[in-house]
């Protein structure tokens, strides 16, 4: 009968052995919102996917994580593909993803935007961290495959507008897996030129062409070169990471060769400008010096040379009266105090000064005398006081009037009922002491001295 009943772990083993064996659940292809997601220490995802009705837990190992181009976030609406198994230490059927991506949005734009956003928080897109592009160029970098029509139109439009400056090509993969790292060693590479400028990109082609310029590497080059990058990367439509973070967007490569040198005939006319406006500044300089020379040779100064010589004549001798009154009016002043101090009092008589001083010190040396001798004769007396209170408690004068003081055991005896018999009293007399012992006896107390 009970070879009727398995165990639970036999019902589960079985249950997954036909869902791993049914064709239907082998690839599965799934969609969903995510909850609960985790990502655990080792790599593994473990979330869930539900609708309004239904959920089904799932997991990601890591080695199909590696293949993600995003972080799957609660909420996400996603499509998976997986197989259907179950785990059996919780009899949970579950589905192991092979491939996820985002529903309606896909992989890669997931990425590109969660990449933008972690670099605008960082800053790398702040324009306060743009560098200027110069004016006239005389060196520049570029960046881009060797062959194709990006470098043709590049080379072709700074030849056209700017042809004295010099460029220099650093050939790049610009499209598949060693696309970015290759990007990078160059812009790497290039900061060890004198380069005024540096143009990185490619021409146009689909997101995936391009995704090497949307690569966090390469962002962080660019924002880290010390030269100034204009990103010229697809069409004008095409906007990727490496042109947020470059000091200029250009919309094509030909754009950005436009953008980086100016056009010779522009610079040819502003050039004229500049020397029609220098030619009308110089001979309106002239003509103003001309009409101060005109106005110089008419002067007063000119025509009376020694009215100059006169004016400065009157205004000397007024200057030098002016002083002489000064020095009169100081010396007067001067000799005016000097008589004050002459008929003061301190000169007139300074004997009298120091009679006054003398009978002041006297007056206050009898005030400290008596002072003095008032408190020594209190302190005196007060001390007297305190001799006879003393002497007044003193025992030896008691004693020298035949009393005497009895101890035993260094205890002073009071009375007779304080004696402990056969021991040892101390009778002290005002010249010495001797040691007594007191005995019981038929007539009372009888004692022994020593």
């Amino acid at each position: 009968m009970q070879d009727k009943y398995i165990t639970v772990t036999q019902l589960t083993r079985y249950i997954k052995f036909k869902l791993d064996n049914d064709e239907n659940l082998m690839q599965v292809f799934l969609k969903g919102e995510i909850s609960n997601f985790k990502a655990h220490t080792r790599g593994h995802y473990y979330f869930t996917i539900k609708d309004e009705f239904s959920r089904i837990n799932a997991i990601m190992f890591a080695t199909n994580v590696k293949k993600l181009k995003f972080l799957p976030q609660d909420g996400m609406k996603v499509m998976l593909t997986g197989r259907i198994s179950v785990y059996e230490a919780s009899g949970t059927y579950q589905i192991y993803v092979n491939d996820m991506i985002e529903d309606g949005i896909g992989n890669l734009y997931v990425a590109y935007e969660q990449l933008k956003a972690k670099l605008e928080k960082e800053g790398l897109f702040d324009p306060s961290h743009k560098k200027r592009i110069p004016k006239f160029p005389e060196k520049i970098g570029i960046i881009t495959a060797p062959t194709g029509a990006a470098i043709r139109d590049i080379l072709s439009t700074i030849q056209r507008r700017w042809p004295i400056a010099e460029t220099l090509l650093f050939p790049s993969l610009v499209q598949g897996a060693a696309a970015a790292p290759s990007v990078v060693r160059q812009i790497e590479q290039a900061q060890a030129y004198d380069l005024d400028v540096l143009i990185v990109g490619r021409g146009g082609g689909s997101i995936e062409d391009l995704w090497c310029f949307n690569d966090e590497n390469v962002a962080r080059a660019i924002y880290h070169s010390r030269i100034p990058v204009i990103s010229a990367v697809g069409h004008e439509i095409d906007f990727t990471i490496a042109d947020f973070v470059a000091d200029l967007r250009a919309p094509t490569p030909t754009g950005a060769a436009e953008m980086a040198v100016p056009n010779q005939d522009d610079f040819y006319q502003f050039l004229l400008q500049l020397k029609l406006r220098l030619s009308k500044r110089v001979h309106a300089k002239i003509e103003m010096e001309k009409e101060r020379l005109e106005r110089f040779k008419e002067s007063y100064v000119l025509k009376n040379p020694l009215a100059i010589y006169e004016i400065k004549e009157q205004r000397f001798d007024a200057l030098f009266e002016r002083g002489v009154r000064i020095i009169k009016t100081l010396l007067t002043n001067a000799r005016n105090r000097l008589s004050t101090l002459e008929q003061a009092y301190i000169f007139q008589n300074p004997e009298k000064i120091y009679e006054a001083k003398q009978v002041a010190f006297q007056n206050i040396l009898t005030k400290y005398q008596h002072v003095s001798h008032t408190f020594y004769n209190a302190k005196e007396r007060d001390f007297q006081v305190l001799l006879s209170k003393c002497d007044a408690l003193n025992p030896l004068l008691t004693m020298k009037r035949g009393y005497t003081i009895t101890r035993q055991n260094d205890h002073v005896i009071h009375s007779l009922q304080e004696v402990d018999h056969n021991k040892i009293l101390t009778i002290e007399f005002q010249d010495g002491t001797i040691d007594t012992k007191v005995v019981n006896s038929s007539n009372g107390l009888d004692h022994k001295t020593k």
